[in-house]
């Protein structure tokens, strides 16, 4: 399992999550040139280790355990984890 950034992040990419995250698994970096080429934020399904500090950080609540998230945003799932392909 892994945690999935969801449709609220789009358009909002606040980076409390990023700051917060241990092994910095969440792109792009708000001071990366891809940040503001992006919709949202996404979460590496590989580098994940499921700590979960940065889902309370989320300030639109768009940050789920993989098993969690909302049937509407299923697709979700598979693109966090094409990001990193």
């Amino acid at each position: 399992m892994t945690y999935v950034i969801c449709e609220p992040c789009i358009e909002v990419k606040d980076s409390a999550c990023v700051d917060v995250c241990p092994v910095d698994c969440i792109h792009p970096l708000p001071d990366a040139d891809e940040f503001e080429e992006t919709d949202q934020l996404y979460i590496d399904p590989e580098e994940c280790i499921d700590c979960g500090v940065c889902e309370p950080e989320c300030p639109v609540e768009a940050i789920f355990m993989e098993e969690d998230v909302p049937e509407e945003w299923d697709e979700f799932i598979e693109i966090n984890a094409e990001y990193f392909e």
